[in-house]
């Protein structure tokens, strides 16, 4: 037998319940609380997947690891609907940072910077940068995703208490909420973990796992903390043949938080957002390219289409599930979904003002 056809026999029996009553009470218990809802099937596979670890009464501990994590996911996504549709950027950085030191200071600054300019910044609720983060945001502009440990381990004073702090007992679902909520990250100097985080967030957004916002690696006026580690990426990775050249799009050193919210906002001038439709990438934009912008992009950036040619449209009736952003512009394409590097440099031209046809080209 073919590995292909032993893998279907594998999912044929452990993927079904095997008791086609269980599967109609399931599906009566979801059409009681939500049978209307577009995401009704997929609560019904939720449920019909506990149903079979139940069947198979797998080990203790893998039990309880599946209900902590559905728990927490649940509890995460209650708390955050509180805070739907804000833009927020996540600050990573050391927590062993002094109140002293003049990168508290830089990342006070810029959690007050990002404030003004309406975005909430997440930290992981602890000492050191995240703490000077929401130092100058404030609560109201604030969110601590903190992570309970089996010794004493207390948020920062700014969002200890409060509905801006959510606790994760798993590193994982953590940092999956770092990335999920962010529409932009700024890292600041740290340790191993700042360090873990920073290739992490890298390597997601390099392949596709992650949408491609604004990396900033934020340092002091005279820090070589960064740029020594894009000079390495440069001149061991990329030299070396194990990142594209383009990789290194993915992320901009900044020497102020005047510099790296000036990126930020940059970043989303034009371009608003992006999703998958079907085989469709497709690019939300606030104000329509220029036919001589759309010439450009299909010549330069070809090579990240698997079909040839950039599409504007100003409907997308496949994304009726977002009502409220039905009057953006979209570009779409077929995306290789391999050169995100590129894909970044691409929204560096979407964001140009003269290929936006309200800028006095048309």
């Amino acid at each position: 037998m073919s590995d292909d056809l032993n893998t279907v026999g594998y999912l044929n029996r452990h993927l079904r319940t095997g008791d086609t009553g269980i599967q109609d009470k399931v599906d009566d218990l979801i059409n009681a609380c939500q049978g209307s809802s577009e995401n009704a099937a997929l609560y019904k596979e939720m449920v019909l997947t506990v149903v079979r670890m139940a069947q198979a009464d797998r080990d203790r501990w893998d039990a309880k690891i599946m209900l902590q994590t559905i728990r927490e996911l649940e509890q995460a996504f209650a708390r955050l609907e509180l805070f739907k549709r804000r833009r927020k950027v996540t600050v990573f950085g050391s927590a062993r940072t002094p109140i002293s030191h003049d990168l508290y200071m830089l990342a006070k600054k810029m959690g007050a910077a990002l404030a003004r300019n309406e975005f909430m910044t997440i930290t992981g609720a602890g000492a050191g940068i995240m703490a000077a983060a929401h130092e100058g945001a404030g609560l109201d502009n604030s969110l601590g995703f903190n992570i309970t440990l089996p010794f004493e381990q207390r948020s920062n004073d700014i969002v200890r208490g409060t509905d801006h702090e959510l606790p994760f007992k798993f590193f994982f679902l953590r940092k999956l909420f770092f990335v999920k909520e962010a529409d932009a990250l700024v890292l600041c100097p740290g340790g191993f973990g700042t360090l873990d985080e920073t290739l992490e967030l890298l390597t997601l957004i390099q392949t596709g796992k992650s949408p491609v916002v604004p990396v900033i690696l934020l340092d002091l006026p005279d820090g070589r903390f960064w740029s020594g580690l894009v000079e390495f990426f440069r001149h061991q990775l990329c030299e070396s043949g194990y990142i594209a050249e383009s990789d290194l799009n993915l992320m901009t050193v900044a020497h102020s938080p005047d510099e790296a919210m000036e990126h930020i906002l940059r970043f989303y001038s034009n371009y608003h957002s992006a999703r998958w439709v079907d085989d469709q990438y497709v690019i939300r934009l606030y104000r329509p390219l220029t036919e001589a912008a759309i010439k450009q992009i299909n010549e330069e950036f070809a090579g990240i289409c698997k079909e040839p040619g950039f599409h504007q449209t100003h409907d997308s009736p496949s994304e009726s599930d977002e009502p409220e952003l039905n009057q953006l512009v979209r570009l779409g394409f077929v995306f290789n979904g391999r050169d995100h590097g590129r894909l970044r440099a691409l929204i560096d031209v979407l964001n140009q003002p003269h290929n936006q046809q309200n800028h006095g080209t048309a």
